[in-house]
């Protein structure tokens, strides 16, 4: 007998697979794909499968966790075990997600707003407390209701930890550093905005942390130069220090130079120091790789000078609105930073001759700012971006640019991710067109208030498909055409601005939300053709956190109860002059939207 021949559509798993249309099978996401094969199969085929390779499939998904785990039970099992940090949203879920995850290393409840001290003692006593034993890092930024009795208690119970977070926490005060002060493993303490803390409370923290590689002071307004003269003689292992808008004098910066292991130094907006103070700097701190003076207005071109000529190792160089212009002496000094990879001069005069020194001079520059620089024109920027590889290039304010500067740039820099030319008006769609075509590595785009932009500038754009920040803020010309070409190929969007984007409408919103389903951050203010139709659709953003809609007249209460429902993740909300606005939308709000930690309604007179 002759062997029968086998049916062409004899059933098999992957028989429907054949039938997919190849530019479809492409844009499947691989979690899509898995779903399905894994539903084709009377059996889960990933039962057989080793944690290790499960775990490398995990590691190739980024950041879409939640949908990794709800796969399979063996990819819920691998992805419970292997998180190793955890954001808490509502602290009442906080004991049983502990015991569902128990190898967490990193806890933020830094947007929990009903944390204190006696959530702590609860948490501390209420259950086996053996989950603190593996905490490495807390960030409790914005946490203001916790206070010391609270937070020492935390730090006691976490035998491991290395880094804090309380910046933000504008009350915490010497009491607070004391009790951070218990750490002493701690090698990362960031406590910016902590305005109560004086030169006893950093004392407490120089004693008691004397492993600490990594402190930031910004804006603790009550340290001085006795606190950072203690903290430089106990804490020798600093790396990095941040001590900007402090009263500090040149006398911190005589002590800050004895320390051996610095390599970042931020001193923005100390107005009392000058150049005397930088030339400690001369001779101190061998390691420093990066060093940031903006906005101290007494230092000059000659005082930065120093600080080059004794660190030939100098990577990142910041003196935004500090210079009134660059000397020929700074500029040539540039030369022998053959490490040099940023610079920002924001607010500083320059020429096409300085630029063109920088370019010559400075061939490792990956960053490069220029925001509200005087004297730039297209001839300066086509110099020194023809002489280096740019990723990041800030030319805000920089309104004499023109499409012909930005065609070189696209040239010239294809792996340009970061790009910002707020109020750059010649800017036109001939530009836009390529940078659509060269960089398409793009990831944030700044083209607020530029008036040549337009729907055809946007479709070009789409082509960034790697966008994750875009500013279109005050640009008037586009509408909901050009909003639904970014919608349709910038899937990865989590931050857009569309501030006084007047012609933009409900149609594009629609548009929007169905391709930019991840987006986290969008401004909608006096876009006054949006209705609760618009809103509607909003509710489809689960990632939704900040979100603005000032000067919307045409909204009412129906729309932002869908909001409420639905977008969970909600925490900032403006809303101020919506004026069609009434009690039942607030109730919503109280009722769904369980962590807004910021409501505006009101202006402030």
């Amino acid at each position: 007998m002759k062997p029968t021949k086998p049916r062409r559509n004899s059933p098999s798993p992957f028989s429907s697979l054949s039938h997919l249309n190849q530019t479809k099978l492409k844009n499947l996401n691989i979690l899509s794909f898995l779903c399905c094969f894994n539903l084709m199969l009377s059996e889960s085929v990933f039962c057989h499968l080793t944690e290790d390779l499960l775990i490398r499939v995990l590691d190739k998904l980024d950041s879409d966790r939640k949908s990794f785990r709800l796969v399979c039970k063996e990819f819920l099992r691998v992805e419970s075990t292997t998180r190793k940090t955890i954001r808490i949203l509502r602290i009442e879920f906080l004991l049983n997600l502990l015991q569902k995850y128990q190898n967490i290393e990193s806890l933020d409840l830094s947007v929990c707003p009903w944390i204190e001290d006696g959530a702590v003692s609860t948490l501390l006593n209420h259950w086996s407390s053996s989950w603190t034993l593996g905490i490495k890092r807390l960030i409790l930024s914005r946490v203001t209701g916790l206070g010391y009795v609270g937070l020492e208690m935390l730090i006691k119970a976490c035998p491991l930890l290395e880094a804090v977070d309380v910046s933000h926490c504008w009350g915490f005060g010497d009491r607070e550093a004391a009790a951070l002060s218990c750490g002493g493993k701690l090698k990362e303490i960031n406590m910016d905005k902590c305005l109560g803390v004086t030169d006893i409370g950093l004392a407490k923290i120089a004693v008691g942390c004397s492993k600490l590689e990594k402190l930031s002071l910004k804006w603790c307004l009550e340290i001085s130069d006795l606190g950072i003269d203690l903290l430089s003689k106990k804490c020798f292992d600093l790396n990095f220090l941040d001590v900007s808008y402090l009263k500090v004098t040149n006398e911190s910066l005589r002590s800050i130079a004895s320390l051996l292991k610095l390599e970042v130094f931020i001193m923005v907006g100390c107005y009392l120091v000058d150049d005397a103070g930088l030339q400690f700097l001369e001779k101190g701190c061998p390691l420093l790789k990066a060093i940031d003076v903006s906005r101290c207005n007494c230092v000059s071109p000659s005082g930065l000078l120093s600080v080059i000529s004794g660190h030939e190792g100098l990577e990142q160089i910041n003196a935004g609105h500090c210079l009134s212009e660059l000397s020929a002496p700074l500029t040539n000094g540039l030369k022998n930073l053959k490490h040099l990879s940023v610079i920002r001069i924001d607010g500083v005069r320059v020429s096409d001759f300085i630029l063109q020194i920088i370019g010559s001079n400075c061939k490792s520059l990956v960053e490069l700012g220029l925001s509200k620089c005087i004297g730039v024109t297209n001839m300066g920027i086509m110099q020194v971006v023809g002489c280096c590889n740019l990723t990041t290039l800030d030319l805000t304010c920089c309104r004499f640019v023109t499409d012909a500067a930005i065609s070189t740039i696209a040239n010239s820099c294809p792996n340009l991710a970061c790009l910002k030319l707020e109020s750059c008006d010649m800017v036109t769609e001939i530009g836009l067109y390529q940078i659509g075509s060269s960089c398409l590595m793009l990831e944030e785009l700044d083209l607020t208030d530029c008036s040549g932009v337009n729907d055809i500038a946007l479709k070009y754009l789409s082509r960034c498909s790697k966008l994750v920040r875009l500013k279109l803020g005050l640009c008037t010309n586009i509408s909901d055409i050009g909003l639904a070409h970014i919608a349709c190929n910038c899937p990865k969007l989590t931050e857009l601005d569309l501030y006084r984007c007047v012609r933009i409408g409900d149609d594009g919103l629609a548009a929007l939300t169905t391709g930019c389903n991840k987006l986290a951050m969008l401004n909608l203010a006096y876009c006054n053709r949006i209705t609760d139709a618009g809103l509607k659709c909003i509710s489809n953003l689960g990632e939704l956190s900040d979100f603005e809609l000032r000067g919307l007249s045409n909204i009412t209460s129906i729309g932002i109860k869908a909001v409420a429902v639905s977008c969970k993740r909600l925490a900032n909300l403006d809303l101020k002059h919506c004026e069609k606005l009434d009690d039942t939308g607030f109730r919503a709000l109280a009722f769904y939207s369980q962590n807004l930690l910021q409501v505006n309604k009101y202006e402030l007179l």
